[in-house]
């Protein structure tokens, strides 16, 4: 069974451990991109997994901290 190209919030809160409300301010902020199909929101796979190396990248170098 291969992986779907795109999650919907409930899963990406599964997948990252961020919270509904962490994604959706993020994605407000446009730190995170998403797809919207008809009233859906969705989140490219690859979105999510650049958005997350990414808070851990800023987490390695003390950003945001």
């Amino acid at each position: 069974m291969s992986t779907p190209m795109l999650c919907n919030i409930p899963t990406a809160v599964t997948d990252s451990g961020i919270s509904r409300s962490g994604l959706y301010e993020r994605i407000k902020a446009g730190q995170l991109k998403v797809v919207k199909v008809g009233r859906r929101t969705y989140i490219a796979r690859d979105e999510l997994e650049r958005f997350v190396k990414q808070l851990v990248a800023d987490a390695e170098a003390g950003v945001g901290a």
